[in-house]
């Protein structure tokens, strides 16, 4: 039997709606290439859901930051993901003693959405979809080692906010 089918056979969430997710995210091989899927699996997907919650409920009230320049590219792009992964982390080693890792993992989605929901809820139903992402990627790199399973998750969350931060930082074009 290859490495590959014997890595694709222990990939999480097979049997579960997160087996359509690429195996770059499932299955911890590549770590380069398992942020930058993780990354294109996540920003596209929650821009167009933030473009159709946004015309679905254009009265909705949205999340505002005050901060520009360097401290919106510090806070946005350093200081949340690093701490929401850790967050996420311990919360998903909890439920993993407890869940199967599916079940961990979308509850996880559904923890994180809740919680940007109480900042403004029209933003919990974007978020969800990319703490899918990050907790998909720290379930599937905790077998390789804890250090990457936060790694791994909070680069690719690092990349999520990194357009967004720019804009913050330097302005949105005209």
């Amino acid at each position: 039997m290859s490495s590959d089918s014997s890595a694709a056979r222990l990939a999480v969430g097979n049997g579960t709606p997160l087996q359509y997710l690429p195996d770059a995210i499932r299955v911890p091989r590549r770590p380069l290439r398992a942020i930058a899927v993780g990354w294109l699996a996540a920003f596209p997907i929650s821009m167009l859901l933030a473009l159709v919650s946004a015309s679905l409920l254009p009265s909705a009230e949205r999340p505002e930051f005050r901060i520009d320049g360097a401290s919106a590219i510090t806070a946005l792009v350093v200081f949340a993901p690093v701490v929401e992964t850790l967050i996420m982390g311990v919360v998903l080693l909890v439920l993993l003693q407890f869940l199967r890792p599916a079940s961990a993992i979308f509850i996880s989605a559904i923890g994180w959405g809740i919680a940007h929901s109480l900042v403004a809820p029209v933003w919990g139903l974007v978020i969800w979809w990319p703490f899918l992402i990050f907790s998909t990627l720290f379930v599937a790199w905790r077998s390789r080692s804890l250090a990457l399973a936060f790694l791994i998750p909070a680069s690719a969350h690092a990349l999520q906010n990194l357009i967004p931060a720019l804009l913050l930082a330097y302005g949105s074009p005209a």
